[in-house]
């Protein structure tokens, strides 16, 4: 089967190509899926292959290779803002996790078709204030205030990403922009926040990821503050500095072989107007820029890997550039087209 790589975007619905990327179509209204759809999360399902979770402002839509459309997914997440995180477990593909904006986590035990709210004490928004200089690892230093919706000034939190323990069905971790990393240890139907080792502004978490080095388990955080690791469950972190002229990062996944290969994505910002792709042989202990081609001209954001072939991968700039690796991460290349704001890839 030809893999099809989908691209969700910040209200131009969701894209997708079936020649790894060269040629790019959009998800016409006709199918399903209004064409102006704001598409923020994306999952594909572990066994029915083909199958697609997207997480949109108007809920839920699950896509069917069958009938090659879309259809909106009923939930108690439609009153939402936004569904911006989705994840199938790897153990179960029943048991799906999905996260929103304002930030609260919900659980499916049948496939998606009914759902549990969690109802976590996750934060509606935040006001940060910059207060100038940096930190000891030159991190700019920022105040941050936890307030409710009714706040004059705020930035609504969302949930990035949600990640299960590949060996653990009952470790899941979840994180939230802005409001800390999640972990769960009975299967993702109760989460607690870890935040110890994270400074207040390193609270801003946009991806995490479980993997094991031979020795144990081990997390990582990546923050709009810099790379963080834990090797107690998330019990403390530590700041793992990176090779770059910013410590903004973005998404982390550990390629599907479990070799010890892992990808980071890293930029300038949000936004951003230059980013970086980082890869590690040896699950996160060091890390070096692999030198996508060409000016990226925005923060490399988004990352999509897929175990049914561990050497294909891709990788997206927030503001829409794409590149491609079929070598496992040895060489990337530039994709012809370039969309709008990006906001998750996925390829099933």
């Amino acid at each position: 089967m030809v893999p099809r790589l989908y691209i969700a975007t910040n209200g131009l619905s969701v894209w997708y190509s079936d020649n790894l990327g060269d040629e790019l179509t959009r998800t016409q209204t006709s199918k399903g899926m209004y064409s102006g759809t704001q598409a923020w999360g994306l999952a594909c399902h572990p066994k029915n292959t083909g199958e697609v979770l997207c997480g949109t402002e108007l809920g839920l839509f699950r896509f069917d290779p069958d009938s090659k459309t879309w259809s909106h997914v009923e939930s108690p997440m439609d009153g939402k803002r936004l569904v911006t995180a989705i994840a199938y477990s790897p153990h179960d593909p029943n048991v799906v996790l999905a996260g929103t904006q304002t930030a609260n986590l919900y659980r499916s035990e049948d496939g998606g078709r009914t759902w549990r709210d969690l109802d976590l004490p996750m934060y509606e928004s935040v006001a940060l204030e910059f207060l100038g200089g940096g930190d000891a690892n030159g991190n700019p230093r920022v105040r941050v205030e936890r307030g409710k919706a009714s706040d004059p000034i705020k930035h609504w939190t969302r949930v990035c990403q949600i990640s299960f323990d590949p060996d653990d069905p009952d470790f899941v971790c979840a994180c939230v922009e802005i409001d800390d990393a999640w972990v769960s240890r009975d299967g993702g139907r109760t989460f607690t926040r870890s935040n110890g080792g994270l400074e207040a502004a390193a609270a801003d978490v946009h991806g995490m990821v479980v993997v094991r080095n031979g020795k144990g388990r081990r997390l990582f955080a990546s923050t709009a503050f810099g790379l963080h690791r834990s090797d107690d469950d998330g019990g403390h972190w530590t700041f793992h500095k990176l090779d770059s002229p910013w410590q903004y990062t973005r998404s982390i996944v550990e390629r599907p072989d479990r070799t010890g290969v892992m990808y980071l994505t890293n930029g300038s910002g949000s936004p951003g107007w230059q980013g970086k792709l980082f890869r590690s042989r040896d699950h996160g202990e060091t890390w070096q820029d692999v030198k996508l081609p060409g000016a990226v001209q925005s923060s490399v954001y988004f990352l999509a890997v897929n175990k049914a072939d561990p050497m294909l991968g891709f990788a997206a700039g927030s503001l829409g550039q794409l590149y491609r690796t079929t070598d496992g991460g040895e060489n990337w290349v530039e994709l012809p087209r370039r969309l709008g704001e990006i906001r998750a890839i996925a390829w099933t």
